[in-house]
């Protein structure tokens, strides 16, 4: 037996050895920039073990829930053994086989195409280039553990790299990533980005701008650095040594990508001069920021090791987004940016819209999480507010309702912030994710009560939103004021018209609406309702308003070049409109469990 064991550590050391020798280097160029193209060149050595060797490119990205095929923008792969072009052959969808005759070394040359904006994609033009690099990178199979090193060189007139990856020393617009994963995490900006920095919690922080705008450095210098303090303050340290910013400023932008030492945020170039545009990008800061500790280090066990190949489930989205979500406005508030009374307003708005969203009836926090990759947020439909919530939404929800059952059961002792900085520091010491069961032990244990019935109506379930009970604990009184609806609801909503026609067509029917139930559908061209030619804004039309629940209204519609006539019977809109209203009557109790929810003074 110890034999055995002594041969099996044999093997494994030189296995281990085997793969330390593996050199992989990357390097990237942009010949025809302006067409959107990234020429990729990937060297390798060390790899003579067999007669080919797959090379795969990920089907989807880390932190956005799709699978996007990136390999379809692939083209002009080839790769050559000792200065000789060698067969290669592609043997599924994202992987293509090099048979390199047990050649030490091996270099393979494609080219990716990459004309998408978004904070999740590359995009290549005149311009500037954007490397997603799950979108431009390939990974030997079975290899994702190996380094690798990239050397950009940039198109003619670029003179700038933006990247959380590691500089190698000595070698200019080269860098190094310690495994794939981490490479797959790195995105890289090329060009000429306007770059200022500010350190905050000890970690320095480099923002590259691009797309130029009215944006004020020296205010984003010291506004962005309390949303750093704040959010470390909640974990107790910042795990980065540097973190950098790559803001893509356009006519119109949004949306941000986290990753472990960096994020790519959207931003429209003129909305800084606002009080609104400029908030809403501190608000998006605050948010992936915040994902450096949420998802990136203290995430569900199914994210990560990643397989790039497939869907990677997980029931905890509603985590991992919602709680993001929910602690972007905590971040706002602690770092002086909204109010107190803002800050209650702008979680009143997220329970309205689950408790205004039929598809929260019916589809849990949890079941939105595990169908992220086909369903609602990013492969919506005209049916998805019927049968989906977002888990950033309803996750959202029930960060707020736990946080303040927490400060309510330890009498303003502990919060969600102890549960998030417990939890982070477990997935630190055992170097892996946390489960269901462990995250929900966790709960129990820093509130000491038991939050079972809590996950059957809000975790599992699709209770209605108990507001009323839950603002209560923290002397915060709301109420709907639309408790006692009499107001009537048609329940069609237009998707677009006909420019100059005067047409009116339908993109939506809420469930268990009058034009529900009354056979309105989806593409319907609504002509006319009770004989009054249709208008843009359904539920505004005098036709509409003037009438009671419960009355017929008749509703002509063209539907596939026909016309027919549906009896609508007018529903109640019950939609919630809640407001909230501070108790000056509030208790020292109530007091103490609101001073440890909102984290201020």
């Amino acid at each position: 037996m110890k034999k055995s064991i002594l041969g099996l550590v044999i093997l494994l050391s030189i296995t281990m050895a085997a793969k330390s020798q593996v050199k992989i280097g990357f390097e990237v160029s942009f010949k025809e920039p302006q067409a959107h193209y990234a020429e990729v060149e990937m060297n390798m050595s060390g790899i003579a073990t067999k007669n080919y060797i797959d090379v795969k490119m990920p089907v989807w990205t880390p932190g956005s829930y799709l699978v996007r095929e990136f390999a379809k923008s692939v083209e002009g792969f080839g790769a050559t053994a000792g200065g000789k072009a060698v067969k290669v052959e592609k043997v599924t969808k994202n992987t293509w086989r090099v048979y390199n005759a047990k050649a030490n070394a091996v270099k393979i040359n494609y080219r990716v195409y990459a004309f998408e904006i978004s904070v999740r994609t590359a995009f290549i033009d005149a311009s500037h280039a954007f490397l997603s690099s799950a979108n431009i990178f390939m990974y030997p199979a079975g290899m994702i553990k190996t380094p690798s090193t990239v050397k950009i060189i940039p198109f003619t007139g670029w003179d700038k790299v933006s990247t959380g990856l590691e500089p190698v020393a000595g070698q200019k617009f080269t860098y190094y990533a310690s495994d794939f994963d981490i490479l797959f995490d790195s995105p890289i900006e090329v060009g000429n980005q306007d770059v200022f920095e500010f350190t905050a919690s000890g970690v320095k922080h480099e923002v590259a701008m691009f797309g130029g705008g009215n944006y004020d450095k020296e205010k984003l210098k010291v506004d962005m650095a309390k949303v750093v303090e704040n959010a470390t303050a909640i974990y107790g340290e910042n795990p980065n040594k540097h973190y950098t910013f790559i803001v893509h400023n356009f006519t119109q932008g949004g949306g941000g990508l986290e990753h472990l030492n960096s994020t790519v945020l959207g931003a429209s170039r003129n909305g800084y001069s606002t009080e609104r545009g400029y908030k809403g990008f501190l608000s998006l800061v605050a948010h992936e920021y915040h994902h450096l500790w949420n998802v990136k280090r203290l995430r569900p066990i199914a994210l990560g090791p990643f397989d790039y190949d497939a869907e990677n489930y997980t029931t905890n989205l509603w985590i991992a987004e919602g709680f993001t979500s929910y602690y972007e406005n905590k971040l706002m508030l602690r770092s002086g940016f909204t109010t107190p009374e803002g800050f209650v307003t702008s979680y009143l708005g997220a329970i309205g819209t689950v408790m205004n969203t039929p598809g929260a009836k019916i589809n849990s926090a949890a079941a939105s999480s595990f169908d992220a990759w086909i369903n609602g947020a990013y492969r919506p439909n005209e049916n998805s507010k019927n049968t989906f919530i977002s888990y950033y939404t309803k996750g959202q929800v029930v960060g707020i309702l736990m946080d303040l059952e927490i400060a309510n059961a330890t009498k303003g002792a502990k919060s969600l912030d102890d549960v998030m900085k417990a939890m982070y520091l477990q997935c630190k010491t055992l170097k892996r994710g946390y489960t269901d069961a462990e995250f929900k032990s966790m709960i129990e244990k820093i509130s000491g009560i038991s939050f079972t019935d809590f996950y059957a109506k809000y975790v599992t379930g699709t209770a209605d939103v108990e507001f009323a009970k839950y603002f209560g604990y923290a002397g915060i009184n709301v109420v709907n004021e639309n408790v006692n609806a009499s107001t009537p609801l048609f329940g069609a909503t237009p998707a677009r018209t006909t420019p100059g026609a005067g047409k009116v067509i339908v993109g939506t029917v809420t469930r268990g609406s009058g034009a529900w139930n009354g056979g309105v559908n989806v593409n319907d061209e609504i002509v006319s309702i009770d004989d009054a030619p249709a208008e843009m804004m359904l539920e505004r039309m005098p036709q509409i308003a003037n009438k009671k629940v419960g009355d017929v209204v008749k509703v002509v519609v063209v539907r596939d070049g026909q016309r027919q006539t549906l009896n609508v019977t007018l529903t109640a809109n019950d939609a919630v409109r809640l407001k909230a209203t501070m108790d000056e009557n509030a208790t020292p109790a109530q007091l103490a469990v609101r001073k440890k929810w909102m984290g201020i003074n």
